[in-house]
C-alpha cells in the first residue's frame, strides 16, 4: 500500500517519521496475518456448531418431544445433526408438505404430504432437512418443521379390535378400520394404547404402523 501525505502539509516526510510509518505498516500487516493463520486454524467444527446455530436444538426443535419418551428403540444409529434415535417415528405436522427429491429447496417436489398426523419414519438427515418414508415405503426430504416428535399409528389391518386391557382376552371397546390415524399413548412389547376422537383402547402393535416392534414407552 502506498502512503501519501496530504497536500497541505506541504514538507516531505522526514526519515525518521518515514521509518515509523514504515514500522506501523508492518505492525498492521503482522496483525492481519496472524488473524487469518488463526482463522485458518481454528476447529472445522466451531463454524458448523455456529451454523447449527440457526435451528433449535434437538432438545427443544418442533421435530422433537415426544420422541425422547421412547424407552427402548430398535435403532442402528443416531441421527447426525439430532442426536435422536434413526430411524425413528414421528408425524406430519403440518396440513399440506412438500416432498423433495434432495435436501433443499432447489430440488424438485414429487409428491405432497396432505394428511395431518399421519406418521412418517425418518431415515435421514441433512441440515434442516429430514429424509422420511410414509406407510407406503416411498422416501424424500422433507423441512423439519413440517414434522413433530407426537407418535401416531396408521392401522394397516383390514380392522383392529380396540380392547379395554393390553390382552386378547379383555373385552373389545371399538373397532377401527384399514387407514384410521390414532394418537399413541403408550406402547408395551405386543401391544399399544391409542386414542382418536375420545376414543380409546388397546390396540394390537402388529396391526398398527407407527411404532417400532421393540419400542416400549408411556
Amino acid at each position: 500500500m502506498t502512503m501519501k501525505t496530504p497536500a497541505r502539509r506541504g514538507a516531505r516526510m522526514t526519515e525518521t517519521a518515514g521509518a515509523r510509518a514504515a514500522a506501523a505498516r508492518a505492525g498492521a500487516l503482522g496483525c492481519v496475518l496472524a488473524c487469518a493463520l488463526a482463522m485458518l486454524a481454528a476447529p472445522a467444527g466451531a463454524a458448523a456448531a455456529a451454523d447449527e446455530g440457526a435451528e433449535p436444538s434437538a432438545r427443544s426443535a418442533p421435530e422433537s418431544g415426544a420422541e425422547t419418551a421412547s424407552v427402548r428403540v430398535g435403532a442402528e444409529g443416531l441421527g447426525p445433526i439430532t442426536g435422536l434415535p434413526m430411524p425413528r417415528f414421528v408425524s406430519l405436522k403440518a396440513t399440506k408438505a412438500n416432498v423433495r427429491r434432495g435436501p433443499g429447496m432447489t430440488h424438485r417436489v414429487d409428491w405432497v404430504f396432505v394428511r395431518q398426523g399421519m406418521p412418517l419414519e425418518v431415515i435421514g438427515e441433512y441440515g434442516h432437512w429430514r429424509r422420511v418414508r410414509d406407510p407406503e415405503g416411498a422416501s424424500g426430504w422433507v423441512h423439519y418443521s413440517m414434522i413433530r416428535g407426537n407418535r401416531t399409528a396408521l392401522v394397516v389391518a383390514e380392522t383392529t379390535d380396540l380392547r379395554l386391557e393390553p390382552s386378547p382376552a379383555a373385552a373389545v371397546s371399538a373397532r377401527a378400520e384399514r387407514g384410521v390415524v390414532f394418537e399413541i399413548e403408550a406402547c408395551e412389547r405386543d401391544w399399544c394404547e391409542v386414542e382418536k376422537d375420545g376414543v380409546d383402547g388397546w390396540a394390537a402393535k402388529a396391526d398398527l404402523w407407527g411404532v417400532g416392534p421393540e419400542e416400549i414407552f408411556d
